[in-house]
């Protein structure tokens, strides 16, 4: 059976991982068949991204209340496409999506406000919560609809020590994500200096890190720290780390956990709603309490002191990816979905 025709617009941030999730999708679309047309927000980066992919997207500003291009652009790009299915990506896109001949369905990674929403059809949340979220404020339950996401699971040689100043023989800890409260970064380095001979890699960037470089000078860690910024080489970082950390507050999904379990890493997680859902404690990688250092260098420990368990959660993690976030399993689910909503 010929997949429907798919329209998908977003506009999207310039780093995120809806932004990167969005890519990954394109392109197993397109490898399962899928004809489609994308709209995205005018990102040279994300544009050759998707290029690679085997996509060629059309760039629109996706601006204010004063961008009068992006809103006619969508109506005839839509309308001379014929999609039967669009899917548009968060708020702004979801907001700027004309109403047409077509089922609209829009994707949300985040705990949002539905005002943006009420025109759908239907909405797809990347978590069980999320969805459960999406019904609390009243949207049909037979209309929200849970498709998770997969990661880039390609093998990669690690990353050069060295070339970030760490040695070869200490224990290597990396976490990332944008340098925001809710990522809980500071309880992190609050833990690192419970691990005397640990080095952190940091990759991410954000408003917060002017603050987490002063909090590591004031732990007299900061000389075991590196603040990497964003990017674009995450599975080499995996490769070259003993442990992924992951000690966020507030983390919807955890797409960072599917990447870590993409390398085999063993993984300590606070007890987030994301990674909650995700790890079985003690067999995919251990949780413990939110905002509580001693725990989590207690948990780091363990696993860094104990080669068998480090080696049997990282196959626990990469077992669960296989069995619901790899690529073949999530596009099976949309390829399902769209089918099933286009009829």
């Amino acid at each position: 059976m010929t997949p429907p025709r798919l329209f998908q617009a977003m506009a999207g941030a310039v780093q995120g991982g809806a932004e990167n999730f969005f890519v990954r999708l394109a392109g197993g679309l397109h490898r399962a068949g899928v004809p489609q047309k994308l709209a995205i927000r005018s990102n040279p980066v994300r544009a050759a991204a998707l290029r690679a992919e085997g996509v060629e997207p059309v760039e629109l500003p996706f601006g204010g209340w004063l961008d009068f291009r992006t809103r006619p652009a969508l109506r005839r790009l839509a309308r001379d496409w014929r999609p039967a299915v669009v899917l548009t990506w968060m708020n702004r896109a979801t907001r700027m999506m004309p109403r047409g001949p077509w089922v609209h369905a829009a994707r949300m990674g985040g705990y949002y406000d539905l005002k943006y929403y009420r025109h759908c059809h239907h909405l797809v949340g990347n978590t069980p919560d999320i969805v459960a979220h999406i019904v609390r404020q009243g949207w049909p339950a037979e209309r929200a609809h849970y498709l998770p996401n997969f990661v880039d699971d390609r093998p990669a040689a690690p990353a050069d020590r060295a070339a970030l100043a760490t040695p070869a023989d200490v224990p290597l800890l990396l976490a990332a994500g944008r340098l925001h409260p809710n990522k809980g970064f500071d309880t992190a380095l609050e833990a690192l200096a419970r691990l005397p001979d640990a080095v952190l890699w940091l990759a991410g960037e954000g408003p917060e890190r002017a603050a987490l470089e002063a909090q590591a000078a004031r732990l007299g860690i900061a000389s075991r720290v590196r603040f990497l910024g964003w990017r674009e080489d995450m599975p080499a970082l995996h490769a070259a780390a003993d442990l992924f950390v992951c000690s966020s507050r507030h983390e919807p999904l955890g797409n960072i956990v599917l990447e870590a379990w993409a390398h085999r890493k063993p993984v300590v997680a606070a007890r987030s709603p994301g990674p909650e859902g995700l790890i079985a404690d003690g067999e995919s990688g251990l949780l413990v309490p939110k905002d509580d250092p001693a725990a989590l260098a207690a948990a780091i420990a363990r696993v860094l002191a104990d080669p068998a368990l480090a080696a049997r959660l990282g196959e626990g993690g990469r077992a669960a990816l296989d069995r619901q976030f790899s690529e073949a399993a999530v596009v099976g689910r949309y390829l399902d979905f769209f089918a099933r909503i286009a009829r």
